[in-house]
């Protein structure tokens, strides 16, 4: 399991991923290959965003909703007498939102960003950033969220800037270790008491 470091840890490592990928890939001869940027943007960041120009398009990574798991809501140890707090395990709710002022550019990247997390959906150790403290065997499962128009909007509805084309994801299980808890109270007084003993008779 991860540390707290999870969840900025996951947004982090997407948007490097996708970075990463979106420069590694050819395509066809028939189609430009447009500029473009991956980024994660904070709720307050998104109010600050602008359109880029012409010549690319930007892809704005905002983690709008963080839920706890349903079904590992109770999971946890027992370390000692006392119950620990079992790990939290949470699922996070992205908008990948695609900015740019070329329709050309930004259908483009849609369908491009749709194939690869369609054939890419699980985010492992080589893809996830080490501040998190994952384990080799941890993995977080990344499968597209079915927005109504009407949630859509409600969300659009509360941000600064007018819609942008988005695409709903949601990425799980995302389990983060609580932090350990000594068993026993640090020592801050120590007090010593005597007796006399008897007199021999």
């Amino acid at each position: 399991m991860a540390n707290v470091g999870a969840i900025r840890s996951v947004g982090n490592s997407l948007a490097e991923f996708l970075e990463r990928s979106y420069q590694a890939a050819v395509f066809p001869p028939a189609v430009a290959k447009p500029s473009c940027t991956f980024t994660v943007l904070s709720s307050g960041g998104i109010h600050e965003a602008v359109d880029p120009d012409n010549s690319g398009t930007s892809v704005r990574i905002f983690l709008y909703h963080v839920s706890v798991d349903p079904h590992l809501r109770n999971s946890g140890r027992l370390i000692s007498r006392d119950m620990v707090a079992p790990p939290l395990s949470v699922a996070l709710h992205y908008l990948l939102t695609f900015w740019s002022t070329s329709p050309d550019n930004e259908q483009l990247v849609v369908a491009w960003t749709m194939l690869h997390l369609q054939a890419t959906s699980l985010l492992d150790a080589t893809v996830l950033s080490s501040e998190a403290g994952w384990t080799a065997e941890e993995m977080v499962q990344l499968v597209p969220e079915e927005l109504s128009t009407s949630d859509m909007m409600r969300i659009w509805d509360t941000l600064e800037p007018k819609y942008r084309l988005s695409l709903g994801y949601v990425a799980r299980v995302v389990r983060i270790e609580p932090d350990e808890i000594p068993e026993q109270q640090p020592v801050v007084a120590t007090r010593f008491d005597y007796a006399v003993p008897a007199e021999a008779p």
